[in-house]
C-alpha cells in the first residue's frame, strides 16, 4: 500500500513538472511570435539589441540609411526659393486697331473676317495670373536656377528666401529645350549659394533630398532614392532624366535634388500625375555646359552633326550583323552638312563621342549639343563590321538663333528688344530645316517672353511677309521698314503661318 502512494506521488510530481516546463515554453514562444505584444525588460532590450550602427557623415554610403536628415535640411534650405511669377492671360477678343486707322487694303479684308469678333478697348488690360515654383541659388551674387516652365511668359518675377525676404529678380535666359532658365535677384548682396555636384556619379539605390516649395508650401524637404537614370519621358529632345521617388509635387519644378554630399545633383523638373513616388530632375551635368550661355547670351546655341539617328533594335541588329545593339545608327545624313563632310554614310553606326561611350540613339544629340560650335570632335563608327574614327567640325543647330547674312549683330537690337523679336533670312535650305512650306520671307526663329511679339501672338516658325504692308524678304528689310515706320509704337505685320496668311498688329505700351 505504502509502495503504491509513493509511486502516485512520483507520477503527479513529474506531471507537474512538465506541465511547467510546457507552460513557460509556451509563455516564452508567446513572446516572441505575437505582433501584439511588446513585454521585453529594458535590460532585456540591452541584452538582445544588435551593436549600434555608425551612421554615415553626408556622402559617404554606409550599410543602412541615414537616421536624420536634419543637419542636411538647416544647411541648404536657405540656398532654395520660391519663384512667384505673374503672367498676363491672353485676352479673348481682337485687339483694338481703329478702323479708320487700318490701311486701305486691310479694312475690307478686316470687313470680311473679323467685323464680328468681340474688339477689346484700346486700354484694356488682360487679366494678371500667378504661379509659383521653386528655385536653387548657385552664385553668391544671387543667380537663380529653376525651370523653364515656371517663368515662361511671365511679366513679373519675385523670389522669396527662406527667410521670407523678398525680391524681384529678372530673367537672365532660357532655354525651353531642356526646360531650364537663369534669374538674377536684383539685390546688391551676398547670397547663400549651394554647389552643383556630379550627377553621373550618382548610383541607383543612392539616397538623395529634395527641397522645394508644393502647393505653395514654403521649404518642404522630402527624401528618397535614385530609381533609375537615364529616363526618356517625351519631354524634349535631349531627355535624360534622374528618376526618384522622393516627393515631387507641383511647385517643386525648378527646385533642387541634392545628394548626401549636400551637392546639387538634379534640377527638379516633371512627376507623372497618376503615378505614386515616380518623379524626374534634369542632372546637373546635362546644365552645367549650358549655364554660361544662358548667363551671358540669354540661349543656347547648340552643336550640329547634321544625321538622323535611330536607335538599334535586336532585330536590326541582326539585320545588319552588328554585334550587339549598343550605338545610334545613323538613318541619313544631310547633304553639305557637317558630318557629310566629315565622310559620315548612312548606315554607320556611331558607338563612341570625343572618347564617350554611345550607348543608344539618345545618347547622341546629349553630346553633341555641349559641344561649342566650330571644335572638332572625334567619331568612332562601326562600318561593315569596321572600327573608324573620323574627325568632324560640329556646326550650329539651325534655328537656335537670328543669323542674317550681312547684317551686322548690333543692327538687330531694335527688333530683338523693342519688338521682341528674333528673325533669320529664308532661303530653300533653310525653310526646309525650319519645315517651312515656302522659302519667301523672313523667318521668326525666337520671340522674347512679355515681348510686344509675344501679346500680339507671334509664334516662333511664323513667316513675316509684309511690314507696314511693305514686302519684305531679308532681315535687313525688316528692320529698315521697322526703322523707317512713322508710328515708332505699332507695327503691322503680314505673317504665314503654315498655309495660311494673317495680319498681326503689334504694340508697344510704355
Amino acid at each position: 500500500m505504502f509502495s503504491r502512494l509513493k509511486q502516485a506521488w512520483h507520477n503527479q510530481r513529474l506531471t507537474f513538472v512538465t506541465l511547467a516546463l510546457v507552460g513557460a515554453s509556451c509563455f516564452a514562444l508567446g513572446l516572441g511570435l505575437s505582433p501584439g505584444l511588446h513585454m521585453i525588460t529594458p535590460s532585456a532590450a540591452q541584452t538582445l539589441a544588435a551593436p549600434p550602427r555608425a551612421v554615415p557623415g553626408p556622402g559617404v554610403r554606409g550599410d543602412g540609411p541615414p537616421q536624420s536628415f536634419s543637419d542636411l535640411a538647416a544647411r541648404l534650405s536657405p540656398t532654395v526659393v520660391n519663384v512667384k511669377v505673374v503672367k498676363v492671360e491672353k485676352a479673348k477678343g481682337f485687339p483694338a486697331f481703329p478702323r479708320e486707322e487700318m490701311p486701305e487694303g486691310f479694312k475690307e479684308f478686316f470687313d470680311r473676317f473679323f467685323q464680328d469678333m468681340p474688339q477689346l478697348p484700346r486700354n484694356y488690360q488682360s487679366p494678371r495670373v500667378q504661379g509659383a515654383g521653386s528655385g536653387v541659388i548657385i552664385s553668391k551674387d544671387g543667380y537663380v536656377l529653376t525651370n523653364n516652365h515656371v517663368v515662361e511668359g511671365a511679366k513679373q518675377v519675385t523670389i522669396t528666401l527662406s527667410d521670407r525676404r523678398e525680391y524681384k529678380a529678372r530673367i537672365v535666359g532660357r532655354d525651353p529645350k531642356t526646360d531650364l532658365a537663369v534669374l538674377k535677384i536684383e539685390a546688391d548682396r551676398s547670397f547663400p549659394a549651394a554647389t552643383l555636384g556630379d550627377s553621373d556619379a550618382l548610383k541607383v539605390g543612392d539616397w538623395v533630398v529634395a527641397i522645394g516649395n508644393p502647393f505653395g508650401l514654403n521649404n518642404t524637404v522630402t527624401s528618397g532614392i535614385v530609381s533609375a537614370k537615364g529616363r526618356v519621358i517625351g519631354a524634349g529632345p535631349y531627355d535624360n532624366f534622374i528618376q526618384t521617388d522622393a516627393s515631387i509635387n507641383p511647385g517643386n519644378s525648378g527646385g533642387p535634388l541634392f545628394n548626401l554630399n549636400g551637392e546639387v545633383v538634379g534640377i527638379n523638373t516633371a512627376i507623372i500625375p497618376q503615378g505614386q513616388g515616380i518623379g524626374f530632375a534634369i542632372p546637373v551635368n546635362t546644365v552645367k555646359p549650358l549655364l554660361p550661355q544662358l548667363e551671358t547670351k540669354g540661349e543656347v546655341i547648340r552643336g550640329y552633326l547634321g544625321v538622323s539617328i535611330q536607335s538599334i533594335t535586336p532585330g536590326l541588329a541582326k539585320a545588319l550583323k552588328l554585334p550587339d545593339s549598343k550605338g545610334a545608327l545613323v538613318a541619313d545624313v544631310t547633304a553639305d552638312g557637317p558630318a557629310a563632310k566629315a565622310g559620315i554614310q548612312r548606315g554607320d553606326v556611331i558607338i563612341s563621342y570625343n572618347g564617350k561611350e554611345v550607348a543608344d540613339s539618345h545618347d547622341l544629340p546629349v553630346l553633341v549639343a555641349a559641344t561649342p560650335v566650330g571644335q572638332e570632335a572625334t567619331l568612332t563608327v562601326l562600318r561593315n563590321g569596321e572600327k573608324l574614327s573620323l574627325s568632324v567640325k560640329v556646326g550650329q543647330l539651325p534655328g537656335e538663333r537670328a543669323e542674317n547674312a550681312g547684317v551686322p549683330e548690333g543692327s538687330l537690337q531694335p527688333a530683338r528688344e523693342k519688338w521682341g523679336l528674333q528673325l533669320r533670312d529664308l532661303d530653300p535650305e533653310t525653310a526646309g530645316q525650319l519645315h517651312l512650306p515656302s522659302d519667301k520671307g523672313v523667318a521668326v526663329v525666337g520671340v522674347k517672353p512679355g515681348s510686344p511679339a509675344e501679346d500680339a501672338g507671334i509664334q516662333q516658325g511664323d513667316v513675316i511677309l509684309e511690314v507696314n504692308r511693305r514686302p519684305v524678304s531679308n532681315v535687313k528689310e525688316v528692320l529698315e521698314k521697322i526703322n523707317d515706320s512713322k508710328d515708332k509704337d505699332r507695327l503691322l505685320l503680314l505673317v504665314q503661318r503654315g498655309n495660311g496668311k494673317l495680319f498681326v498688329p503689334l504694340e508697344r505700351v510704355g
